[in-house]
């Protein structure tokens, strides 16, 4: 809902205001992408990790926003797009263990792919998504949003950079606790994989994020002409604003 207020009020209605208040929206982007990525590197929750992860990404969003072109913009709704996709396929994981086992600790789980394949390998296609792997919906809206902040300020652009690195490191860092190992807890022995009710929830997800990973078009030419828009009145509204002296 804040990106698409961004979108619908913020840069359309106070396109001047947006442009003074960009360096602000940057600064705080980076600060939610590079700081929630090292606090998610230490959470012992899955769900929190998974929330933290969240708000990271989001940071890539105010950022191609802000940086008012048309690559920021549409990598920056794509990014809406997949997160509303692997963010809700990530919680959704979450709570198939948790539904079993009532407890969301890192440290509860290990070696759930012997027990557990179809729920191992769902998990690794949504926790790729998230870090952004090409082929998977998350790495669209990312490379986008970093070609459309480069033109803008290229050392936003590199810092922000470094949330792609972070996002690999906490995104592996629990899927290999939870996921790799061997089963020490005598707990996790009788523990079942995905029923088909839980299947039938995940299979979309698991299609979508992986179709708009190697076919993005149908979104980015579903959102072509409003961004188009949007722009065009954005960058007329400076030039008169520029004109009055304002």
């Amino acid at each position: 809902m804040g990106g698409y207020g961004f979108i619908r009020f913020s840069l359309p209605m106070f396109p001047a205001a947006s442009a003074d208040f960009a360096p602000l929206i940057y600064a705080l982007s980076v600060i939610a992408i590079v700081y929630t990525s090292l606090v998610a590197l230490v959470q012992e929750d899955m769900k929190k990790l998974i929330a933290y992860s969240s708000v990271a990404h989001m940071g890539f969003v105010t950022m191609g926003l802000f940086a008012a072109n048309t690559q920021g913009v549409q990598g920056a709704v794509y990014q809406m797009v997949s997160h509303g996709l692997v963010s809700g396929a990530l919680f959704l994981c979450v709570g198939v263990v948790y539904d079993r086992m009532h407890t969301r600790d890192i440290a509860a789980y290990g070696g759930l792919v012997q027990r557990m394949p179809r729920y191992a390998a769902a998990f690794m296609v949504f926790t790729l998504a998230n870090i952004g792997l090409p082929g998977t919906s998350g790495f669209v809206g990312e490379f986008l949003t970093l070609i459309g902040t480069f033109q803008a300020n290229p050392w936003v652009a590199m810092i922000a950079t470094t949330g792609v690195i972070l996002s690999a490191c906490y995104a592996l860092y629990l899927y290999r606790r939870v996921i790799f190992g061997v089963i020490e807890k005598p707990s996790l022995a009788g523990i079942l994989d995905l029923s088909g009710r839980e299947m039938a929830v995940l299979a979309p997800l698991l299609v979508l994020t992986i179709y708009y990973g190697v076919h993005p078009q149908p979104i980015i030419d579903a959102s072509a002409a409003s961004i188009d828009s949007l722009l065009k009145g954005v960058g007329q509204a400076l030039s008169l604003t520029k004109t009055a002296g304002l």
